[in-house]
């Protein structure tokens, strides 16, 4: 699983500190909308520099792209010390030496994996199967989801300041050039390499959910601790949400599970949630329905048994596709 992390950090100014930041790179940067402009000065080297210039509030936003900083590896335990010693450099060359890394303040953390699951088809099986997850424990669906159904969903985390993604990546890059009128040649070469990509997103939101996954209080120490725990962090959000296992309709689910699981209670636990699942349109309101304090122990068993609890569809042409996990070893960053 090759792993990729963005950062955004921020600095907020008193007006007189801010335009004169913003006088300097007036004439080479880009305004867009919402008062906002945009210096593309560090982009090859992993900083997007952002002015928002608004009424009441002057901030310096710095979107920084942690495997481009360290030249295409990914942020782990190692290369922390070298990330953060070519983000410094970098911060003080831009600013000159006026303003250092922890002046600014982390405020969100974006981390993606694509997994090459070979085909289209493939892609929109394995979309359609995780729609059916509906809500999860401390997740429910997001109120502005950015996908159509057929792309992929989103959940957002009740109290926690943190989202998760998962969609179609070809799907989505052509809406999106769609939407900008791109021409047919322009679409297809610029979506050939995501045929085949689910891309899955975590999203850390806000400083509270920084500050929840590392104890350190500097820009600095925080970087560090975070791209350290980039993987672990995500590993923890994906589990938490996609089922572990292979996915069947749910006769051949039904057989499986008569099949592999001796103790009977378990066994008539896990053929109703079975049940339960598409008629409550999610897993959590499902595991609620099963009314059962060990619930833990019937998932557990479907870990066991490599087999998912959501099955797949009646509507569905497909019978059976394995362990989205299974794809996680031949993810290629070539592709991402």
């Amino acid at each position: 699983m090759y792993i990729q992390s963005t950062m955004e950090l921020i600095l907020i100014l008193d007006s007189e500190r801010f335009n004169k930041l913003l006088n300097r790179v007036y004439n080479t940067s880009e305004y867009t909308d919402n008062n906002k402009l945009v210096d593309e000065t560090l982009a090859s080297k992993g900083i997007l520099v952002t002015y928002h210039d608004k009424q009441y509030k002057k901030k310096v936003q710095l979107t920084v792209n942690l495997n481009t900083i360290l030249d295409g590896d990914e942020p782990n335990r190692g290369n922390a010390d070298k990330l953060i010693r070519k983000l410094e450099k970098r911060i003080g060359n831009y600013f000159n030496s006026s303003y250092t890394l922890d002046d600014f303040n982390v405020s969100e953390m974006v981390i993606t994996t694509d997994i090459d699951v070979g085909s289209r088809k493939n892609v929109s099986d394995y979309i359609q199967v995780l729609q059916r997850v509906g809500r999860v424990k401390g997740f429910s669906p997001a109120r502005d989801n950015p996908f159509g159904d057929d792309i992929g969903f989103c959940l957002d985390g009740n109290s926690n300041d943190v989202e998760f993604m998962i969609y179609d990546l070809e799907g989505f890059l052509k809406q999106q050039l769609e939407d900008a009128d791109s021409g047919r040649k322009q679409l297809k070469a610029y979506t050939k390499n995501a045929v085949g990509i689910i891309r899955a997103e975590v999203h850390l939101t806000k400083p509270k959910a920084i500050s929840a996954c590392t104890n350190e209080t500097a820009a600095s120490g925080q970087i560090a601790d975070l791209s350290e725990q980039s993987t672990a962090i995500f590993s923890k959000t994906f589990l938490h949400i996609v089922p572990f296992g292979d996915f069947y309709k749910k006769d051949k689910a039904v057989e499986i599970i008569k099949n592999e699981v001796d103790d009977r209670r378990l066994r008539r636990r896990m053929l109703h949630l079975l049940e339960l699942i598409p008629e409550k349109k999610s897993l959590l309101l499902a595991q609620k329905a099963l009314n059962h304090r060990k619930v833990d122990d019937v998932m557990k068993m479907f870990f066991q048994i490599d087999l998912s609890p959501v099955t797949i569809s009646k509507r569905h042409d497909v019978k059976h596709f394995k362990n989205l996990y299974s794809y996680f070893e031949n993810t290629n960053p070539e592709r991402t």
